[in-house]
C-alpha cells in the first residue's frame, strides 16, 4: 500500500509529514510560512520526495472555502496574511499532481484528531477549541465535521465582557466584542503587557480569561449540546485555568441544562501539538475508504 500526505498549513510555520497506512511518520519536516507560491514550492519540494503517495490531508489557516463547486473553492480567502488572499493552495497541488486531497481548516484538522484518538474519542458530538494566536473551533456532529455555507468561525461569537475588564479588544473586525478579541494570546499580552507564560497564576488576567472561555462554553452547549468540549492551542496550556474555566461555566450556566461532569465535559487535549498532522492523516485515509 502506498503513503499518506499531511499539511499542517499554520499562519506562522507550516508542518508536512508523510506517513504509512498506519500511521507511522516515516518523514516530517516544518518551514516558516511566506507568501502562497514560496510556501507551496517547499511543500512541493518536500513530497517530490516521494512517488507512491495516494492522498493528503490539508488542514489550512482560514478563512479557506470548502464549499465544492464554488468558483473558490480551495482557495484561502482574505486575510491579513501577506500574499495568500485569493490564493489557490488546492488548485496548485493538484496542479502537481491529481490525487485524493481532503482540503479543511486548520482547527477542523486538529479537532478531528481529538475525535479519532484523543479527547473526544468516546464520543460522537464534540467542540474542538483552540485558543493561540487566534481562536477558531473544530465541531463535530452525529460522527461528522460541521459545516454548511462555509466552515464555522466560533472563534467569532460575540460575547459580554467581563465587569472588571476595560481592554479595547484584538480583532481587527470586533474589537473588544468578540471571544478572539478577548480571549486569545495577543489580546492577553496586549492588555497585561506580557505573554500568557509570564502572568503568575494568582493574576486577574486568568479569572478574566476563564470567564470567557467558560461563556463560550455555554454558547457552545446551548447552540449545539457537545458531549464534550476541548481546548486546545497555547493559552490552555496553563494548567490554573481548566479549574476556573469549570467554576465559571457552572456559574454562568445557572443549572440551566445538564451537563456531564464538568471534569469529564471541559477538558485539555489528549493529542498535544502532534494533532494537526494527525488529523491530516486520519483525513486522507477516510478518503481512500470511501473509494473501496
Amino acid at each position: 500500500m502506498g503513503l499518506l500526505g499531511a499539511i499542517e498549513a499554520g499562519g506562522t510555520k507550516f508542518v508536512v509529514a508523510v506517513a504509512d497506512r498506519d500511521f507511522n511518520i516515516i518523514e516530517r519536516d516544518a518551514f516558516p510560512t511566506l507568501d502562497g507560491k514560496k510556501t507551496l514550492d517547499k511543500v512541493i519540494e518536500f513530497f517530490d520526495k516521494f512517488d507512491d503517495i495516494e492522498a493528503i490531508g490539508i488542514a489550512a489557516f482560514g478563512p479557506i472555502d470548502i464549499v465544492e463547486g464554488s468558483r473558490t473553492y480551495g482557495h484561502v480567502l482574505d486575510t491579513p496574511k501577506r500574499g495568500w488572499s485569493g490564493y489557490d493552495f488546492l488548485g496548485r497541488m493538484k496542479a502537481w499532481r491529481d490525487i485524493p486531497y481532503f482540503w479543511t481548516t486548520d482547527v477542523n484538522g486538529a479537532g478531528w484528531a481529538e475525535f479519532m484518538t484523543g479527547a473526544a474519542k468516546d464520543v460522537d458530538n464534540m467542540v474542538y477549541l483552540t485558543v493561540g494566536t487566534g481562536v477558531g473551533a473544530g465541531i463535530v456532529s452525529g460522527g461528522k465535521m460541521l459545516a454548511g455555507y462555509g466552515h464555522p468561525e466560533a472563534g467569532h461569537i460575540l460575547l459580554q465582557k467581563h465587569p472588571k475588564d476595560t481592554y479595547k479588544g484584538h480583532c481587527p473586525f470586533h474589537g473588544d466584542k468578540c471571544l478572539e478579541g478577548l480571549a486569545a494570546g495577543p489580546a492577553i499580552e496586549d492588555r497585561w503587557g506580557m505573554s500568557a507564560k509570564e502572568i503568575p497564576d494568582d493574576h486577574l488576567a486568568w479569572e478574566i480569561e476563564a470567564f470567557y472561555l467558560a461563556q463560550a462554553a455555554v454558547d457552545y452547549t446551548m447552540i449545539l449540546r457537545p458531549e464534550k468540549i476541548v481546548f486546545g492551542g497555547g493559552v490552555p496550556h496553563r494548567e490554573v485555568l481548566f479549574p476556573m474555566i469549570r467554576k465559571s461555566f457552572a456559574e454562568q450556566m445557572k443549572d440551566y441544562l445538564a451537563t456531564p461532569q464538568l471534569e469529564d465535559y471541559i477538558v485539555p487535549v489528549a493529542n498535544g501539538d502532534n494533532a494537526g498532522i494527525l488529523g491530516c492523516f486520519y483525513l486522507a485515509e477516510s478518503l481512500l475508504a470511501e473509494e473501496k
